[in-house]
């Protein structure tokens, strides 16, 4: 099937209406369309015309952006102007963007990410505190600051708060309705404002999931359940019933309100300890498994081809430190970097690229330019 044919078939209706061959699973052996024509990959989306999707072409699973051309993320995360606020910032937030963040995301950040080779942003939060009785991330973007960017972006939603790091939430009961009921007001507060957004390429959930494993700042609450559950049958099963209505609840809310966007699903702590039950629960519900990892490039590739082989998901390298063009071209599955640190330095994150007077430190800012500029030429390679 010639290209053009489909982007052609998102203009027919919802639902890719034109009966292109859609694969089922979303990522299946190197091999499979080694040509050049995308073949839409089944996802959750009810109607994906002119909006991100996933496809497959030259043998590995792309994002496809809504003009129909094939796409990787590389996103910058942590994106927060609160350092500028500082008092040794000299007073640079009101001096150069006049108290105003639309003039800061239009005239410094966009900018800066673009020159950087940057093509969307992540998780906008940045770590605002770091204790083991308080860990707080900045807040949220909202719709007119992605708007005022100008960029794809991949917001995260409220919906719980078992993150490995978060030192203060107790943990919600997945089968209560007042759960159901808190779902769905992230839903219509978070989710449906961006429906129509053809820039926004999918939603995330929570950061590092604490389903079998904890981190000091959480091991007061535990762990979702308890991993020796994991050697029974029983303990398996209940394990993925509890998965299941989590991650059931949270589909159906966004599912509600929006029926174009991708769902990228928790962003799995890749070097805690791994749940398959969970993973398989998700499959369903999800068109992405996400990971935070920072091991070493040769591991990211291993783990992140284990799990995408092992459950027939695209992945995400979605917090890291060491994406580069290696990992696209040994992970046909991966379908998209974005880069952990700061932009604007804070007192509590350690790795950043500008201080809170917005000057470059070291060579960060150079170093994510060839390692994006490197990415991009690899991606355009397929285009000619």
């Amino acid at each position: 099937m010639r290209r053009r044919d489909f982007v052609a078939c998102f203009a027919v209706g919802a639902g890719l209406s034109c009966a292109l061959p859609v694969r089922a699973g979303g990522c299946e052996a190197p091999s499979d369309n080694a040509g050049d024509s995308p073949v839409p990959s089944e996802t959750t989306q009810v109607r994906r015309d002119g909006f991100f999707t996933i496809v497959r072409a030259h043998g590995r699973s792309w994002l496809m952006k809504p003009d129909g051309g094939l796409f990787l993320t590389l996103g910058k995360n942590h994106i927060d102007p609160a350092s500028l606020r500082y008092l040794e910032s000299g007073g640079i937030w009101n001096e150069r963007y006049g108290n105003s963040m639309r003039r800061w995301l239009e005239e410094k950040v966009r900018p800066d990410l673009l020159a950087w080779g940057f093509n969307s942003v992540g998780w906008n939060q940045d770590m605002a505190s770091n204790g083991e009785t308080n860990h707080r991330q900045s807040r949220l973007f909202t719709f007119d600051e992605y708007q005022w960017l100008d960029m794809p972006y991949a917001p995260m939603l409220p919906f719980a708060d078992f993150h490995h790091w978060d030192a203060q939430h107790r943990t919600p009961d997945f089968a209560a309705p007042e759960f159901a009921e808190w779902c769905d007001y992230v839903a219509r507060e978070y989710v449906a404002p961006f429906a129509d957004d053809p820039k926004l390429i999918g939603y995330f959930y929570v950061d590092c999931p604490t389903w079998v494993h904890t981190h000091p700042h959480s091991r007061w609450r535990g762990p979702m359940f308890d991993h020796r559950e994991l050697e029974s049958e029983e303990g398996r099963a209940r394990l993925t019933e509890l998965a299941t209505v989590y991650y059931r609840t949270l589909h159906d809310a966004v599912r509600r309100y929006d029926p174009h966007h991708l769902i990228l699903g928790d962003r799995y702590e890749a070097r805690g300890r791994m749940a398959v039950e969970v993973l398989k629960a998700a499959a369903p519900y999800v068109d992405v498994l996400s990971f935070q990892h920072f091991g070493s490039i040769e591991q990211i590739i291993v783990d992140l081809n284990r799990w995408a082989e092992t459950i027939g998901k695209p992945v995400l390298l979605a917090d890291s430190y060491s994406g580069n063009v290696s990992l696209f071209r040994q992970v046909p599955c991966c379908i998209g970097y974005h880069a952990c640190g700061s932009y604007v330095k804070n007192r509590v994150r350690g790795g950043a690229i500008l201080d809170s007077k917005e000057m470059p430190i070291g060579d960060a800012a150079e170093k994510a330019k060839q390692t994006n500029v490197a990415i991009s030429a690899w991606v355009d390679s397929f285009r000619s």
